[in-house]
């Protein structure tokens, strides 16, 4: 009957400037898709030099190796016999463009130029390349004299174009275009195309994922057809995880899909599909040839058929359900896949954390130990891949980790840097959840080298600062506290470099940091204290989820030790014990909640606030808690820490990417970093509202 086609769409962990492993990975997966039977095989966007490259986009040396990697595509036996859609950038009239590059047996049907560029949130696409902006145009593109050896071809099409074999008609998609109000698929739609690709780089953040979900089912829905969406997977390099999420959808039901969370470096996913299952959802609800009147889409016919004459058969694909995962689940697995990738493709031998026996750090732990239950699942699940990685980071071939506690052991070092304004109550629980985990846990005690520090002070000053406890000033008390926690950092990285060294073994350790988003936005830490780090697997995730996260891994993991963690007030123990208790509390510190924090640091990067709109969105959403003057403190105090502690996230370790109110300062959240620290005009039209209100 020749109606049956078998697609096949993929997930690869791709990393920037990677080609070898970039080509390997792209072999394999259309090796895979081959052996289950598909005629077509998508990869994700910028797939061959990855799409996390950055101001590499400008060198010739990246456009020189893509079309390397290319020619050895077009050179490969398994590229035969199945239509290959490859990502990658092009360079066409002297401008660049993030193109797809559609093949089959050594012949180059189509180069797909993106037409409309992700500028928002982690994406700078301006900045390295240019959309195409001539729909439903096509033009002569003259092929690198490399590429026309292997192909015989001189010119190929280079545009706004669909593929046109003897059975169907293909479209593409890239990325941020199915994200747009003007999606291409809609008039691809209305000009009888049947099948849709996208090609994407989207990044993990919290409760994200139903919404591209919701896209490629709703795509479907308006006008029918089958949908292809491949994304890239893993660390290529960046604050950002992609988190995978390959899926087929027909008519508005997703038929197949992939992990949103995996250690898996290549994934492919399948789905036989009947044709006629489009033409008649179309034929009851879309009436194309009244309501397209756009020029039509210019077809690349190809002597090619996707389907078989005899497939009565062959099954097809039936709906699935879509099981998200919870916010506690994907900071569970997210951040922690991030961190394997991280640690793998660093050379490095290990982890070391700062573990203070607070929330923060300890949900740093918890993630690290997530991960050496991923990697230990997926060793057991036959991973070849993960097990020769583990194998190289242990330094032993013959390792196999079976257990997480052990593995644990092996990877990730923990200390709990006391002082004498260290509770035993804090040391206890960092001890107990070492334990419980499963990691090298060091004490180390940093009196001897505070003391040493302002004894240097000391001699060349003749002073002697002292805590405001002790009679000192808020100068006096800050600067002694400040040095308990840059000491801190110093060792951390001594510890980090010289650990295994001492323990006769090789390599060196990742030191991690663990400040929250939230204490990121009011600079509540110190600048280059222990919260300076390598990397940092919790830096986009608020406090009030790291809680959640907490109670969640008491569960799903059994670590008891952590319901003592919850209970605690959060504190930096960088005062003095007042009768061997803590009296330093992080939020009477910062002279607002966590939860407030929140709320307002959705408010300033999201819904885009100043202090003068921020709080007229407070005045109203927490009337029942605080009156106008009392909104209009919390947010003169907060714009004022803000401002003061700007500068501290030009430092900032280099975070994962999680929340969409993030204060990032490398892409993410571009302000300056030098304020006017009274906001004198926006405070007084703040004073001006709450004087008329009250």
């Amino acid at each position: 009957m020749g109606r049956k086609v078998t697609f096949a769409t993929c997930s690869l962990n791709q990393w920037a400037l990677d080609f070898e492993g970039n080509l390997s990975r792209i072999l394999k997966s259309i090796e895979i898709a081959k052996q289950k039977g598909a005629k077509y095989r998508l990869g994700p966007e910028l797939e061959i030099c990855g799409y996390g490259c950055a101001d590499h986009f400008y060198e010739s040396d990246t456009l020189l190796h893509c079309f390397q990697v290319l020619k050895s595509l077009l050179e490969s036996p398994l590229t035969q016999d199945i239509i290959c859609d490859v990502g990658m950038p092009v360079m066409h009239h002297n401008v660049r463009y993030n193109c797809r590059v559609i093949f089959l047996n050594k012949k180059i049907l189509l180069i797909r130029p993106k037409m409309l560029l992700a500028n928002y949130g982690n994406n700078r696409e301006f900045r390295w390349f240019s959309p195409w902006s001539r729909p439903r145009h096509i033009e002569e593109y003259f092929l690198p004299r490399m590429i026309q050896d292997v192909t015989g071809q001189t010119t190929v099409p280079f545009g706004d174009g669909v593929l046109s074999t003897k059975d169907t008609c293909i479209g593409s998609e890239i990325c941020a275009e199915l994200w747009n109000p003007r999606s291409p698929h809609v008039d691809m739609g209305l000009d009888g195309i049947e099948i849709f690709t996208n090609s994407s780089a989207s990044y993990h953040e919290l409760r994200k994922a139903d919404h591209r979900v919701n896209l490629v089912k709703s795509a479907t829905t308006k006008s029918g057809g089958i949908y292809l969406f491949a994304n890239q997977k893993g660390c290529d390099g960046d604050r950002l995880y992609y988190d995978g999420c390959a899926m087929i959808a027909i008519n508005g039901d997703i038929v197949a899909r992939g992990a949103q969370f995996s250690l898996e470096d290549v994934e492919v996913v399948t789905a036989t599909l009947d044709l006629e299952d489009v033409r008649s959802y179309r034929g009851e609800r879309c009436h194309p040839h009244m309501e397209y009147e756009h020029k039509p889409y210019q077809r690349m016919k190809t002597d090619f058929s996707l389907s078989d004459c005899d497939d009565r058969c062959l099954p097809t694909h039936q709906p699935v359900e879509w099981i998200f995962h919870t916010p506690e689940e994907e900071i569970s697995l997210g951040p922690a896949c991030w961190l394997w990738d991280y640690l793998r493709r660093s050379g490095q031998a290990g982890f070391l954390l700062p573990l203070s026996g607070g929330v923060d750090s300890s949900s740093t732990a918890c993630i690290v130990y997530s991960m050496c239950v991923q990697i230990c699942h997926a060793v057991k699940e036959g991973n070849s891949q993960v097990l020769d990685d583990v194998q190289r980071v242990v330094n032993d071939s013959s390792y196999r980790p079976k257990d997480p506690h052990e593995l644990c052991g092996r990877l990730f070092t923990t200390c709990y840097m006391a002082s004498e304004n260290s509770s035993e109550d804090t040391r206890n629980r960092a001890k107990d959840l070492a334990a419980q985990i499963g990691s090298n846990h060091l004490n180390i005690n940093i009196d001897m080298a505070v003391k040493g520090m302002l004894g240097i002070f000391s001699v060349v000053t003749g002073k002697w600062p002292q805590f405001r406890a002790n009679g000192g000033s808020a100068r006096e008390n800050l600067a002694l506290q400040n040095v308990q926690a840059r000491v801190r950092m110093i060792l951390a990285y001594l510890f980090a470099q010289l650990c295994l060294w001492a323990q006769g073994k090789p390599g060196g350790l990742l030191v991690l940091g663990s400040a929250n988003v939230d204490e990121s936005l009011t600079g509540y830490f110190t600048k280059y204290d222990c919260s300076s780090a390598d990397i940092n697997p919790i830096g986009g995730v608020s406090k009030m989820d790291l809680k959640c996260f907490l109670q969640y891994c008491v569960k799903r993991f059994q670590l008891t030790a952590l319901i003592s963690i919850l209970d605690a007030p959060p504190t930096a123990e960088l005062e003095p014990l007042t009768d061997g208790k803590v009296v330093q509390t992080d939020e009477a510190d910062m002279g607002m909640t966590y939860s407030e924090l929140s709320v307002i640091g959705r408010l300033r990067k999201i819904s885009k606030c100043g202090p003068y709109s921020m709080f007229c969105k407070l005045i109203h959403s927490w009337k029942e808690t605080f009156s106008p003057s009392q909104v209009a403190t919390k947010v003169k105090h907060f714009f004022r820490m803000y401002s003061i502690n700007r500068h501290k996230m030009t430092t900032v370790t280099p975070s994962y990417h999680a929340e969409n109110y993030s204060p990032d300062d490398n892409r993410f959240d571009l302000r300056p970093f030098l304020y006017n620290t009274q906001w004198l005009w926006q405070f007084r039209c703040i004073d001006n509202e709450v004087a008329m209100m009250e």
